[in-house]
């Protein structure tokens, strides 16, 4: 906060309102201090434990609704309790952890206010040991021991006070936006600093729960190669690559301050002894959905498959299609051009037509028709539209299944280029139709599956036989920590995909 403060109110120049600015500073101090529960001193936080607290349980409720927890009550347990002996030796063992997996293949870990924390079973893939696990468990146990998010809030909530003050002393308009963008440097400076100490302190909670801290070093390796690989490969497909947040997956491989505090973490072991725990680990991930889930839907090539809704449509060759839980997001390579589909539950006996009007709200159509394709109805028109491209010209269809209407919006970036791209959106919604017998089995996710290695088994040999659909080699490499050309020991467990 001094960087802030100092240089506002040097001699030269000292106007009304950089004196109101240290006024201000300075009372926020006065009564904004709190104890920092990890290094006992003073931190300007603008916020009590309570509030900490019920903003955990608010945004919990919010991440809930937007993920589903996976469903596999063993597992879950195992990282709760994998979770909970970490916690028991953290700076706020006071607080009630709740680890919570959750079903998305994106690979990641985050924590919020209160003891929220949330690891994917996209990330749980990559782990090869208990000790990983811990390792992602406890360095998000470290942003709420140290209060993290509560500390980025209140110096947020100080800069922007600090601009109002300034634009309104100053008369300077965009004064205030000046000091905002003081305050997000300052905050991302604070992150990069946060990453590293929750690093440190995921480390002492490894050592003190028995735990190899240097496990937080092979983790770090493990997903920076997972993370170059992903970005390659989401580059080839077209689509956002999933990778872990934040410094924790990026820190150079030189990075000579993380190696310090892992290293130094060593003196808090208190049974002189290290554990790793790989067959424990891999023998509660065996069976692990790999990539996309059921209920999600899979998509092979450029068809989508969706089993619990018992459909099915294919995209065009080569666009990009982003599965979202409450859409799918379709674009060309050059991303020109987007296709939103939806649905939604029909309550009333009525027309596509009247549906596209009453509960869409769309009452600008224009070359409206109805039509009857793959035994299911639906109508189609065009109209302008709100796109993530503005306000544009839109292809709007319908299509009735069951007792859910499919709703695809089409548009183009460019309202001249419209009618290349047009074709395209209709021969999606013409695709769509019920998913046949003999396709229920291409609806189902692949699963990961641990085995034990053959001598003179290789990564090329697995590949030949994997599920898995690009680069195959490649991957059962990285999943099993050996990217990008290590071999297979005989007798060690492997992970494969089936």
């Amino acid at each position: 906060m001094r960087s802030l403060c100092i240089p506002i109110t040097k001699p030269m120049g000292r106007t009304l309102p950089s004196i109101l600015v240290c006024l201000v500073v300075t009372g926020l101090i006065v009564t904004g201090c709190a104890r920092n529960p990890v290094t006992g001193q003073q931190d300007l936080v603008l916020m009590s434990e309570e509030t900490e607290l019920g903003l955990g349980r608010e945004y919990n409720a919010e991440v809930l609704k937007t993920y589903r927890e996976y469903d596999n009550r063993a597992l879950s347990g195992y990282v709760q309790q994998i979770g909970e002996r970490l916690a028991n030796n953290s700076h706020r063992s006071n607080l009630v952890y709740r680890f919570t997996v959750l079903d998305s293949a994106d690979v990641n870990a985050f924590a919020l206010p209160g003891g929220y924390i949330y690891i994917t079973r996209g990330i749980l893939a990559y782990l090869g040991s208990e000790a990983e696990l811990a390792a992602v468990l406890g360095h998000e146990i470290g942003h709420v021991t140290a209060r993290h998010s509560v500390r980025q809030q209140s110096a947020q909530t100080l800069t922007g006070i600090l601009g109002g003050i300034l634009a309104a002393g100053s008369g300077v308009r965009g004064a205030g936006d000046l000091v905002n963008v003081l305050g997000t440097a300052l905050v991302r400076g604070y992150g990069r600093e946060y990453e590293l100490e929750a690093d440190r302190l995921g480390a002492e909670y490894l050592a003190k729960s028995g735990y190899d801290p240097n496990a937080m070093l092979r983790v770090i390796q493990q997903l920076k190669d997972q993370e170059a690989f992903e970005e390659q490969l989401a580059k080839e497909e077209g689509r956002e690559p999933r990778i872990y947040h934040g410094l924790f997956a990026t820190h150079p491989d030189n990075d000579q301050r993380l190696k310090e505090v892992v290293g130094a973490a060593g003196r808090f072991s208190t049974t002189g002894q290290t554990s790793n725990g790989r067959e424990t680990y891999l023998r509660q991930i065996d069976g692990l959905v790999f990539g996309d889930s059921e209920q999600d839907g899979i998509l092979r090539g450029n068809r989508f498959y969706h089993g619990p809704l018992g459909m099915t449509f294919a995209f065009p060759t080569g666009w990009r299609v982003e599965n979202r839980p409450d859409r799918l997001v379709v674009q060309p390579p050059d991303g020109q051009a987007s296709l939103l589909v939806t649905l939604e539950d029909l309550n009333r006996r009525i027309s596509p037509r009247s549906f596209m009007q009453k509960r869409l709200k769309i009452n600008n159509m224009s070359k409206g028709a109805a039509f009857n394709h793959n035994g299911l109805t639906g109508y189609t028109a065009l109209a302008r539209g709100s796109t993530p491209f503005g306000s544009r010209l839109t292809r709007y269809i319908v299509v009735y299944h069951e007792k859910r209407a499919y709703i695809f919006a089409g548009a183009s970036k460019d309202d001249r280029k419209f009618g290349s791209y047009d074709r395209m959106f209709l021969a999606t919604a013409r695709s769509f139709r019920p998913l046949r017998a003999h396709e229920k089995q291409l609806a189902k996710p692949m699963h990961l599956r641990v085995i034990t290695a053959k001598r003179g088994l290789t990564f090329k040999k697995m590949a030949t036989t994997s599920k898995l659909s690009s680069r195959p080699e490649a991957q059962l490499r990285l999943l099993n920590g050996r990217y990008p050309s290590g071999e297979p020991v005989a007798r060690s467990v492997l992970k494969i995909v089936e």
